[in-house]
């Protein structure tokens, strides 16, 4: 990395101005919970002050709102109509003008918050407008992150941003370590760091119906990318109605939905803790989607709850097949992962497996806090513990 040279001996009291296009509105929102989280928990650190630049949502006590009213209005707007890559993704004048009032945007909020010691900026486009005055950045990733980097331009502007000043690339999963070293490994340290997982997951309690109908969870928003092949692998699985496939999230492109499967639009983390992962056989995502680590895998897994993922590079560095969940590449590995889950002894082995893998691996988002916080001392100059 390179050396800051205004870097720190001694850490007392950092101040830390933290950036994202994503934040939820209230307690029932599910668009960015997991910033949310990360938030709540770095604001706890010891020795935190904690600035925040976000949409507009409720902040903990200890942090400070960086964004003006206006700001506030445009990012709520934003949220509302599916973020910044959906945004892109549907095309249209304001696909092209959104971006850039962005980047203005931002750049008028790193030229107000002077007065801090390091940036945590979520997602790569955040730091395109980054001051050059040398201060240390950490710099989240998740899947999508890696498409901005075939934009003409971008990685060359991302590079300058990054010059001359000490960086941590942070994605949300080690599959990603190596295109981001690839593109940056000279100017920035790429270290992989896991979200945490909410204490409520943990204590889920299942109690899965062992009659007929059994039933099957997909969480995700609803565009094609994210479905994949799900209607079309498991149109014969629940057709003869001993099994059903119970359908969550926002509609974010024109999907029809087959009258078998039971959708029920998006449903916040406390119905689908109290209501629905207790009761399912298990989650399914057979997303083709460019993802990172998908939060709603990892929240299933210390529920206890088995996977049954399409075998992709995100979900093969998540799932163990044959140990917490099962991998599937066809139609017919579909049918028979599902078959072997609805095994009661079987299903119990992997979702007790799946919840410790969770724990271990994941932990808490005390835990991610404790994560970010150590590299944030390393940023700065200071003593990094274990």
């Amino acid at each position: 990395m390179n050396e800051n040279p205004t870097s720190k001996t001694i850490v007392d009291r950092m101040r830390v101005l933290l950036l994202s296009t994503s934040y939820p509105r209230d307690a029932a929102d599910w668009r960015g919970a997991f910033v949310l989280r990360m938030v709540d928990a770095l604001a706890r650190s010891d020795g935190m002050h904690l600035n925040v630049w976000v949409p507009p949502g409720e902040l903990p006590a200890t942090a400070t709102q960086a964004t003006t009213p206006a700001e506030s209005a445009w990012l709520a707007a934003l949220m509302s109509a599916g973020g910044i890559s959906h945004l892109m993704r549907q095309g249209g004048l304001n696909s092209l003008l959104a971006p850039f009032k962005l980047l203005r945007m931002l750049a008028s909020a790193y030229r107000r918050n002077t007065d801090v010691d390091l940036y945590h900026v979520n997602w790569l486009q955040c730091a395109l407008p980054l001051p050059h005055n040398g201060k240390p950045a950490l710099l989240t990733a998740l899947g999508n992150d890696l498409k901005l980097l075939r934009l003409p331009f971008v990685r060359r502007l991302l590079r300058r941003a990054m010059r001359h000043r000490r960086v941590a690339i942070c994605p949300n999963a080690e599959w990603m370590r190596a295109p981001l070293e690839a593109a940056f490994g000279d100017i920035a340290e790429v270290i992989p760091v896991s979200f945490g997982i909410e204490e409520r997951w943990y204590a889920v309690q299942r109690r899965p119906n062992g009659s007929e109908p059994r039933r099957w969870l997909a969480v995700t928003r609803l565009t094609a990318d994210k479905l994949g092949p799900l209607f079309e692998w498991s149109r014969e699985c629940f057709a003869n109605g001993s099994r059903e496939l119970h359908l969550f999230g926002p509609m974010q492109e024109n999907i029809t939905i087959p009258d078998w499967v039971h959708y029920h639009g998006a449903a916040s983390p406390h119905q689908l803790a109290s209501q629905w992962f207790p009761q399912a056989c298990g989650l399914v995502t057979l997303s083709r989607h460019a993802e990172g680590r998908p939060q709603v895998m990892l929240e299933a897994m210390a529920a206890g709850l088995p996977i049954v993922a399409s075998d992709m590079p995100a979900h093969a560095a998540l799932v163990e097949s044959g140990e917490t969940g099962l991998l599937c590449s066809s139609a017919e590995a579909y049918r028979l992962a599902l078959q072997q889950l609805e095994d009661d002894t079987t299903n119990q082995r992997f979702g007790e497996a799946a919840r410790q893998r969770a724990a271990d691996r994941f932990g808490t988002w005390d835990d991610c806090a404790r994560r970010y916080t150590t590299i944030y001392r390393r940023l700065l100059g200071g003593t990094v513990d274990g």
